[in-house]
């Protein structure tokens, strides 16, 4: 994600015929000169029959990966004086070579052309069919080639590939998303939902099979606003460094993660020999990371979680390097009452042990459970319940709109405070720096009587103010910090004792 310019140097001649790279290059690297001689046999340009040295600068940063290849061809065609020595001076060059002189893709181009851009370069040169994600970055020229005699033929000023200026296209506003209107029935966990994206609040549903936790968590991307183009090139720089494909289009769509509960710490926080991959949770950054059957999760992968929760960044220490990725995610759990998922259903008998039902309940860690704001119970549907509200299911385009004016609201009152939601407001500015509301009383009954902790007040002061966004009000009220104290709690706010 912050990337650093690696300057490569050749030198030919001054001993026998050979060829060294120097510059702590790992096994892919070394590999590189073999890749390169052939390429450039196969382009019809020989390989220089002396001594051959290749300097990756600055030494002391350790290398790895093929996207080296094009900059080490190009520095030695450079240095055996098949190229002018003017036209590579500030230009960034990446690539892998294969052995029949094509340029392919490799991983990382977006957040590589945003580091050259920084840095002052004018020019940079990408596989070709990497060219429409190189082309979201503006303010800098890029240049697409397919094969090594493509580039030869740039570095010549001969038949220039285009650069590409266009503007990033975004997606298709017409383009089809999940719709909260296929969702029949649960009013209750509908409201849960729209409150978490009004204030990107953490989200536990729990149910037996069948009810729509999947059905909801999937169609929450659908209701949040859309991504500025600041978040929306971060997203795709980090799908970009996973190896995963960016295309020519900005998508301001929020990303969803759902990693299978089989999922070990590496595949959920990142992981890798030398510089770690991005992970699960980096992928959902400015999304929704969705783990279904959360129980199920191995408990490690599950209390890797929490700092991730707290910071909004994951860090991954290796030996050779530390790397950092943005992980600010909305996170949203599903599990069942029980190992059999039958509890509490009317009509099935439930045949789990009360010892196999804490056990399983007990998968999920206190920490982790404190730091989920709102938890929403689903009850199997009747069918006298399902005819009566089959027709009052809103659009996901309705619920929106709600969603965007609570977040127009909040984007007011914070300004200067450092957060754009209410989730992401520091605690002493919660409390010290926004007016006080009203019913504090009933916060400070829970806590007296062990119901909330001090992170879960906060948690509260939070999801009452959202309520009061998506209302419309300027100051939550007795009935909005009882509303959030049920969902945080997972009751019914008539429940809430005054």
């Amino acid at each position: 994600m912050e990337a650093s310019v690696v300057e490569v140097e050749a030198v030919v001649g001054g001993g026998l015929p050979r060829t060294v790279i120097v510059g702590l290059p790992d096994a892919a690297l070394h590999e590189a000169r073999d890749r390169c001689r052939a390429a450039l046999g196969q382009a019809g340009f020989g390989w220089p029959d002396h001594l051959v040295t290749i300097n990756l600068s600055p030494a002391s940063l350790p290398k790895a990966g093929t996207h080296y290849d094009l900059a080490i061809a190009g520095a030695v065609l450079e240095a055996a004086g098949v190229v002018p020595a003017d036209r590579l001076g500030g230009c960034i060059l990446l690539g892998e070579l294969g052995l029949d002189a094509a340029v392919r893709p490799v991983r990382g181009v977006l957040p590589s052309v945003l580091a050259a851009r920084e840095a002052g370069f004018d020019r940079v040169v990408v596989p070709a069919g990497q060219l429409p994600e190189a082309g979201l970055v503006e303010g800098i020229a890029v240049v697409g080639v397919a094969g090594l005699a493509e580039l030869v033929s740039w570095l010549r000023g001969q038949d220039v590939v285009p650069a590409a200026t266009e503007a990033p296209a975004v997606d298709p506003p017409d383009e089809r998303r999940l719709d909260l209107a296929d969702v029949a029935g649960q009013l209750e966990a509908r409201w849960a939902l729209e409150v978490a994206a009004a204030g990107r609040h953490h989200l536990f549903l729990t149910g037996p099979p069948g009810v729509g936790k999947t059905l909801l968590a999937e169609r929450l991307p659908g209701i949040l606003p859309e991504l500025s183009t600041t978040e929306a090139l971060e997203v795709a720089a980090i799908r970009s460094v996973a190896g995963l494909s960016v295309g020519g289009r900005l998508s301001r769509r929020a990303p969803y993660s759902a990693p299978h509960h089989s999922a070990s710490i590496a595949a959920m926080v990142g992981g890798g020999a030398r510089i770690a991959q991005p992970g699960a949770i980096s992928l959902a950054h400015r999304g929704v990371l969705f783990l279904d059957e959360a129980p199920e999760f191995s408990p490690r992968a599950l209390d890797a979680l929490r700092t991730p929760l707290e910071s909004g960044r994951v860090e991954l220490a290796r030996a050779l390097a530390q790397t950092s990725y943005p992980a600010r995610f909305q996170l949203v759990l599903a599990a069942n009452p029980c190992p059999c998922g039958r509890a509490g259903v009317r009509g099935s008998s439930c045949e789990c042990t009360p010892m196999a039902v804490r056990r399983y309940a007990g998968r999920l860690s206190g920490p982790i459970l404190d730091r989920i704001d709102i938890v929403q119970p689903l009850r199997p549907m009747t069918r006298s319940y399902l005819r009566a509200a089959g027709a009052t299911g809103e659009s996901s385009d309705a619920v929106a709109e709600r969603v965007a004016a609570a977040r127009a609201r909040q984007a007011r009152r914070l300004e200067g405070l450092g957060a754009r939601c209410n989730a992401e407001v520091p605690g002493s500015a919660l409390r010290t720096r926004l007016p006080r509301p009203d019913g504090v009383d009933l916060l400070e009954s829970s806590m007296a009587r062990g119901l909330l902790s001090l992170r879960g007040l906060d948690k509260v002061l939070r999801l009452a103010w959202t309520v009061a966004d998506l209302a419309g009000s300027d100051r939550p009220s007795v009935e909005h910090v009882r509303t959030a104290i049920a969902l945080r709690r997972g009751e019914d706010a008539g429940a809430v004792a005054s």
